[in-house]
């Protein structure tokens, strides 16, 4: 189908000074004779591996929902830890609760199961959610995780995690065998019930926040610490309060880190896509 020229005849040329005036505007192949239509210029690098590859390119900017959770391929780590979690959780919600009980207490990190068998509930108190899968923090481990493995892999995910997980019950249960010990807490102290993943979703968010753009690291960080100071001035539970602002404190401590394990990551993929 041909458009119809200036002057009403179909096909045929423009005048010079009426082509330069439509020189902006798209061109149909016309009979011979016709203008020569410019072939349009090269896409940029980025944008035609972008183009090829169907996904976009490092540096490139675009939002895509759901990039915010968890996929089998994509952020293997924090899928099938999900996976586990549900799992529990299911446990948690239908078993019978003298089983379940029994669960949380041989997976507590309280400072008796800390002194006997340290290395395996430190591992099994993190495959609990404390209040279920409807919890808060789950929420938090979803899209925090996924942000996070997205951006410098799923073991080095795995490693911000535990740290946090680790360093932070180490940190609020040491003191509390220590007061036991001295004569200033009862033993029973040392049986508290202590399980969760809040202590690696904090510390997972505050390493996140060192790779965000500055507008979005520092209202993360303000409105998340701003709730952990909040709990801990209402009291409720002072110990795990204190935890969780650890938690943060450590994954802020993480930046260079984080910041040099995302350099190398981002190198690794575009090296395997080249």
């Amino acid at each position: 189908m041909e458009r119809t020229a200036v002057g009403g005849v179909t096909g045929s040329t423009p005048a010079p000074e009426v082509a330069e005036l439509l020189d902006g505007l798209p061109r149909q192949r016309g009979p011979l004779g016709a203008a020569p239509v410019s072939a349009p210029p090269p896409l940029p690098p980025v944008l035609t591996e972008a183009t090829a590859s169907g996904v976009l390119a490092p540096g490139t900017r675009a939002f895509r929902p759901w990039r915010l959770l968890p996929t089998p391929t994509g952020t293997p780590f924090t899928f099938a830890y999900a996976a586990v979690l549900a799992v529990t959780s299911l446990i948690t919600t239908y078993a019978d609760p003298d089983l379940v009980h029994a669960l949380h207490q041989g997976s507590s990190t309280d400072v008796a199961h800390l002194v006997r068998t340290p290395v395996l509930v430190l591992l099994a108190s993190a495959l609990w959610i404390a209040g279920g899968f409807l919890a808060p923090y789950t929420l938090g481990f979803l899209l925090v995780l996924t942000a996070l493995e997205r951006r410098i892999g799923g073991v080095r995910t795995a490693v911000v995690f535990l740290a946090g997980h680790v360093l932070a019950t180490l940190a609020t249960e040491v003191p509390v065998g220590l007061a036991v010990l001295v004569g200033h807490l009862p033993d029973s102290s040392s049986h508290r019930l202590d399980y969760g993943i809040s202590f690696g979703v904090a510390t997972s968010t505050g390493a996140l926040a060192g790779l965000l753009r500055p507008w979005l690291r520092w209202p993360v960080l303000v409105l998340f610490g701003g709730m952990l100071v909040q709990d801990l001035l209402n009291f409720a539970d002072p110990l795990t309060n204190w935890g969780h602002l650890i938690s943060l404190v450590i994954g802020v401590a993480m930046w260079p880190v984080v910041r040099r394990w995302r350099a190398a990551h981002t190198k690794s993929v575009s090296a395997d896509r080249g």
